[in-house]
């Protein structure tokens, strides 16, 4: 893997369960594209429930919504639209929207939390791991079958950052670049002529992904001897640093998102991207530091 740095005793940090960073500041969008946004994310948690299993939304995350509205505003489906309340929201109904996007972003959700809860099993032999690696796998085999390059992604991912952390590697680019290529598969749907584009897109949202979450746990992984790239290279905590790090992954990030034709959501895509990334880093960095005091 091209890292020879010596471990102690160093625990794996996690391969996929690293999200968190890309969802809108709700407070900040107008009303429109909260009831938008929202509906996505309904949207999503419905077809869960439907194509896996009602015990399956435990995995549900707000970063899908995101892929599901960057490719539904590239692709223009049909969309079905709803109100109508569940479990989780028993009283008020809410509004969903449902397309192919949505769909596939349900997908994604499970295979992610499938392999976030087997690789959490396999490593530290939780029980809870363990019960959720059954809940997510029950229906993993038809999505593995619809989608197999995306299901491969995942868990080459898993395979090539379990190695690199095995081996403590003191570098950031190759610990980030497996989670990049994760997500690098995931933005693309189909083969076709926004696929290397998508691809790109994804690749620097992955890298901004597993770098923001090394940032904010820098000292939480230090004082439980988890795997952090920034740990492994002993050159102790630098936040400016790490931010440069975090503005070039996303500067390729927004650069190729500009290339894609969109006009559905775009404003909401840009606030995620634009804001709300930063957002969430900022918030998670202010918690981090408090943590430390």
């Amino acid at each position: 893997m091209g890292c020879s740095h010596s471990p102690d005793r160093i625990q794996k940090k996690g391969a996929v369960g690293l999200f968190g960073f890309v969802t809108a500041i709700y407070s900040e969008l107008n009303t429109e594209e909260k009831d938008r946004y929202s509906a996505v994310y309904c949207g999503i948690c419905r077809r869960i429930r439907e194509q896996s299993s009602q015990m399956s939304r435990l995995g549900l995350s707000y970063d899908m919504a995101f892929l599901a509205l960057l490719l539904s505003s590239l692709y223009e489906p049909e969309e079905e639209s709803g109100n109508r309340a569940c479990a989780l929201h028993p009283v008020r109904p809410r509004g969903w929207v449902d397309n192919e996007f949505v769909r596939y972003a349900a997908d994604m959700n499970v295979a992610l939390a499938y392999y976030n809860a087997l690789d959490d099993w396999n490593d530290d032999r939780k029980f809870t791991a363990k019960i959720q690696s059954r809940i997510f796998g029950k229906k993993y085999d038809r999505i593995r079958q619809q989608f197999p390059r995306q299901c491969k992604a995942i868990a080459d991912c898993i395979e090539a950052l379990g190695a690199l952390e095995k081996e403590n590697c003191p570098s950031a680019d190759l610990t980030a670049n497996c989670f990049g290529k994760l997500m690098a598969e995931l933005f693309v749907y189909r083969e076709d002529m926004w696929a290397p584009i998508l691809r790109q897109m994804g690749m620097a949202l992955g890298r901004f992904i597993y770098l923001a979450d090394a940032a904010v746990d820098y000292r939480r992984d230090e004082k439980k001897k988890k795997y952090n790239p920034f740990l492994a290279t002993a050159t102790g905590e630098d936040w400016k640093r790490w931010e440069e790090y975090l503005v070039l992954a996303m500067a390729k990030c927004t650069e190729e998102f500009e290339k894609l034709p969109l006009v559905q959501d775009k404003s909401l895509l840009d606030h995620i991207l634009y804001s709300g990334v930063w957002s969430n880093f900022r918030r998670k960095q202010k918690k981090s530091q408090e943590e430390a005091q």
